[in-house]
């Protein structure tokens, strides 16, 4: 199992009353910092304004925080958890992860997902469709960006987004396309959309024992499509700040080292989450990246030197 941060944004409040400047300035710090200890990758999420509600203080946006990352950073691969596809058209989409992958060296990871959080959307001038309407956007963006990624022109014709003879040069650099990642728990359609487009599927907040009950669900997801379920990696995001989304487990309490390893051996990919504290000194994301070694983690072995 690999492992991920999130670097602040200020999303979570990380950043109440901060300086603009003095905040960048420390997620820049954070994500060398987590190079340096061998983390595996970088994370951003995709959110105009703070949460749970809505205050006049910092968050920065997703796709400037990761052109910048990519140029400040050596190793790590660099992705969002996840992009609400209905924000941005999909052909730029497309266009701005392959640009991203070349600046970065190939290191860039294209997280999707239906996008939940209504107020942002209305704030922002972005009417807010039913579920199965922001499912089908994410289906059509799943197209669109598949297509863009191949060799050749793309063309789709979608009920909600279409390309039509749709240039994307230059490609990414990784082949056979930058890995594409569906995050969300939605058990029939967004678990099914992974399993048809997707090289990872990504949960939200899943508890060990509730992921234990749910794998056998993902697999047949994938074998609905005819799909070895080998081939789709499961990752988790982990609500770091708050640890009540296991309370009903009875698994809030477990070390985080304990945590980590639980998630391991029922076979998850990575985990990546926001470290609490990381935006006030190095100290806390060192004893992260050390629990995730004692759990048996993958972290880099020879880490970006400081």
């Amino acid at each position: 199992m690999k492992v991920g941060v999130i670097v602040p944004q200020g999303w979570t409040g990380e950043y109440d009353g901060w300086e603009p400047q003095r905040a960048w300035a420390r997620t820049v710090e954070v994500a060398r910092h987590a190079e340096e200890l061998g983390i595996e990758s970088l994370w951003v999420f995709d959110h105009f304004h703070t949460t749970p509600d809505p205050t006049d203080e910092i968050t920065f946006e997703s796709f400037s925080t990761l052109s910048a990352l990519a140029a400040l950073t050596q190793r790590v691969r660099l992705g969002h958890i996840v992009m609400c596809s209905s924000f941005r058209n999909p052909g730029l989409v497309a266009k701005m992860i392959s640009t991203l992958d070349v600046i970065s060296g190939g290191r860039m990871e294209l997280g999707l997902g239906a996008g939940w959080k209504e107020e942002e959307w209305l704030a922002y001038g972005y009417p807010f469709p039913s579920t199965p309407e922001r499912q089908a956007m994410l289906k059509d963006t799943l197209e669109i960006v598949t297509r863009m990624f191949a060799p050749g022109r793309a063309t789709y014709d979608g009920g909600h987004a279409s390309v039509r003879d749709a240039i994307n040069v230059p490609k990414p650099l990784q082949r056979p396309h930058v890995p594409i990642m569906v995050g969300g728990n939605g058990r029939k359609v967004t678990w099914g959309l992974a399993a048809r487009y997707a090289d990872e599927l990504n949960l939200d907040a899943m508890a060990p024992s509730v992921l234990r009950e749910a794998m056998p669900v993902i697999r047949q997801r994938c074998e609905e499509v005819d799909r070895d379920p080998a081939t789709l990696r499961v990752s988790v995001h982990l609500w770091l700040k708050d640890r009540q989304w296991l309370a009903d487990s009875g698994e809030q309490d477990l070390p985080m080292a304990e945590l980590l390893a639980s998630y391991s051996d029922q076979g998850v990919s990575r985990v990546m989450g926001l470290v609490p504290g990381s935006v006030d000194g190095d100290e806390a994301l060192d004893r992260f990246a050390a629990d995730a070694r004692a759990a048996g983690a993958e972290l880099e072995s020879d880490p970006v030197a400081a």
